[in-house]
């Protein structure tokens, strides 16, 4: 599980994470949801510190880091090493083709051997039918590919966690649907995943637990039928909005 206990973080003009605690549970889906400029991105790229918190308490299993007290590159990277993340825009290696993206990292980071990491890629490849990508470049793909790739890159390291800042977003309706095909499958798998997310429908499919960033602050967390049907007025308003 990953914990957050009184997290904040404040810019100059901006308070954007205000006192958060928040649950993610391991081997579900969470959907982080919410306006934009809420925070949620903050918050989710606070849990492997590539946003570094002002104070609060950061859990991942049992590693607990105090934020507001100086974090060693140690500390730093025992976070990192149990997450993956894939943002909106791809950032494939353009020089590597699909199967040297995908072993790039387990090869230089985690030092396995090149025979141990193609092994773990092709298996990937074959799980989600992108066999036939691995000798493209990126240029060669297009991008739905691409993000697939991405995810595919991400899990690559093994991770505990997957963590997915809005990786559709940039994507039209049908190359979408292609990356959320891959990720509806992996919550079938128990894959813990925390994602945010701009589609609702996608949400609630798939999520196990939808947490709602309002303003900085939580304004739901819990399972994603009780958010589709809240009688809250905020989120009878957001939901609204999402509408057309």
């Amino acid at each position: 599980m990953i914990q957050v206990k009184n997290l904040s973080k404040h810019y100059p003009d901006k308070v954007a994470l205000d006192d958060i605690s928040v649950d993610f549970p391991a081997e579900e889906t969470t959907a982080i949801v919410g306006p934009s400029g809420s925070g949620k991105s903050t918050l989710l790229q606070a849990l492997n510190l590539l946003e570094r918190p002002d104070q609060g308490i950061l859990t991942i299993d049992d590693i607990s880091l105090d934020l507001a007290k100086p974090l060693t590159s140690s500390q730093i990277l025992q976070i990192r090493q149990k997450t993956a993340m894939v943002f909106q825009e791809k950032a494939l290696f353009t020089h590597l083709n699909v199967m040297k993206n995908l072993t790039e990292g387990p090869i230089k980071v985690q030092k396995k051997s090149k025979q141990e990491a193609e092994a773990k890629a092709q298996a990937l490849l074959e799980q989600f039918d992108m066999t036939e990508l691995a000798n493209r470049y990126p240029y060669q793909l297009s991008g739905g590919q691409q993000q697939r790739v991405a995810i595919l890159r991400a899990l690559a390291m093994e991770p505990k966690y997957l963590l997915l800042d809005e990786p559709t977003s940039a994507l039209d309706p049908e190359l979408e649907a292609q990356v959320l095909r891959v990720l509806k499958d992996l919550a079938k798998k128990d894959v813990s995943m925390i994602i945010v997310t701009h589609n609702m429908a996608f949400a609630e499919q798939v999520a196990d637990q939808i947490i709602f960033v309002d303003n900085g602050s939580i304004g739901y967390a819990g399972p994603t039928d009780g958010f589709f049907h809240s009688k809250e007025a905020r989120i009878k308003q957001f939901l609204g909005a999402m509408s057309f």
